[in-house]
């Protein structure tokens, strides 16, 4: 698709489209990680129905990996690594998804007091990090399923108390 089509298609000139995003790929990164975000916003709703912790990583992991956004987000990710001038708004948006996701968990864990053995930025990366480098995988050959992948066993959050601490009032961050 050249940019004069997606320009016509969303009933605007080519020259805006190039002014505002840079180029057709850097539009299509855009594009990638708002389908991203959206999608996020939709799983935080099933994380929220989640009866304890438990149910919450198997819910969250299984439904990340049935994202319809990840494919297009795998694409904009290898856009980066391929256009060096794309990897600042790859990185924008990593660091938004990040920022969410970090949001989200937070109210979460507050709100049911639920606890998480590693900060929170870490769980967020390592979490987001194992879904889309699964899909990336996969996008690149990779054989396999999502029962080969335990995307729940990323996330450290639990209803019960750490190990370490014995009062069971410590909550990472």
């Amino acid at each position: 698709m050249s940019v004069a089509e997606i320009a016509n298609a969303a009933g605007v000139f080519p020259n805006q489209v190039t002014y505002h995003f840079g180029s057709k790929d850097s539009l299509l990164v855009h594009a990638a990680f708002l389908g991203l975000l959206h999608d996020a916003r939709r799983i935080e709703r099933i994380g929220r129905q989640a009866p304890d912790a438990a149910a919450f990583r198997r819910n969250i992991a299984r439904a990340v990996l049935a994202m319809p956004s990840l494919p297009s987000v795998t694409r904009a990710l290898a856009a980066g690594i391929s256009r060096p001038e794309l990897a600042s708004v790859v990185d924008q948006h990593l660091q938004l998804l990040f920022r969410q996701s970090e949001r989200f968990v937070s109210q979460l864990i507050d709100s049911r007091g639920w606890r998480t053995r590693r900060p929170l930025n870490v769980e967020a990366r390592t979490f987001w990090s194992t879904a889309l480098g699964a899909v990336l995988l996969v996008r690149a050959g990779a054989h396999g399923t999502a029962d080969d992948l335990d995307l729940a066993g990323a996330l450290t959050i639990h209803d019960e108390p750490d190990p370490g601490d014995v009062a069971g009032t410590r909550r990472s961050m």
